[in-house]
């Protein structure tokens, strides 16, 4: 008998809400979001600027601590830990790739992506991590610091980085949001294949419809709201 496959959801965000006090109002950012991601699905987050998309995905990621709700990350109420068990639930299920690539200055292309193997005590992390950069194209650049790498070679570090512990769950934020078009399309096309490679889940924030377009699902947000 052949197996069913498992669909309930690795990430789930119930009435999530998140605002801020100001000196004259309160500020909603995001309003009562409700979210479903089925593991392997590949989700895009759209919307202008300001609409919400970077704070619902630091929510989703456990990054920022919303004003009511709830997220569930593969079954697990993220805001029942404290912010040490949700870094440690980052690191067995999560990969990030930010706009800013937000690599280590002091550490080599391989360094930086040999940490998240260290800190989960993988006990042989350099070959796995030498492994991806081959595969992004950087096989060259091992030894180069950030600051001797180009934008898009940065972000391809951070790619590496996001999918070297083979996490479940990716999450990327504009991540061609630095780069110059033809840049940015060759990151988006290999940030794609490491996905179906790896068959992770992929939730991507962008304004670029064209991106957007790339993935299986959508969701807008309009001034903090889910629209249609």
């Amino acid at each position: 008998m052949r197996e069913e496959p498992n669909l309930s959801p690795i990430v789930q965000a119930i009435a999530l809400t998140k605002q801020v006090s100001t000196v004259s109002d309160e500020l909603v950012i995001l309003h009562d979001i409700n979210l479903s991601v089925i593991a392997g699905e590949s989700l895009a987050v759209i919307g202008s600027s300001g609409s919400g998309k970077s704070t619902l995905l630091g929510l989703l990621a456990g990054l920022d601590v919303p004003s009511s709700g709830s997220v569930h990350l593969a079954g697990e109420d993220i805001f029942s830990l404290d912010e040490d068990g949700r870094a440690a639930l980052r690191g067995r299920l999560l990969g990030f790739v930010f706009q800013s690539f937000q690599l280590l200055p002091a550490l080599t292309a391989l360094e930086n992506v040999m940490l998240p193997l260290e800190l989960a005590g993988v006990r042989d992390p350099q070959h796995p991590a030498m492994d991806l950069l081959n595969r992004v194209g950087l096989g060259k650049r091992l030894g180069h610091y950030p600051k001797q790498l180009s934008g898009g070679e940065q972000q391809r570090v951070a790619i590496a980085r996001a999918f070297v512990t083979e996490p479940q769950l990716v999450m990327a934020d504009e991540p061609t949001g630095n780069l110059d078009s033809t840049t940015g399309s060759q990151i988006i096309d290999l940030m794609f294949a490491l996905n179906q490679e790896r068959g992770a889940t992929l939730i991507l924030v962008t304004h670029d419809e064209t991106i957007s377009n790339r993935c299986e699902r959508r969701i807008r947000l309009d001034s903090g709201r889910s629209v249609v």
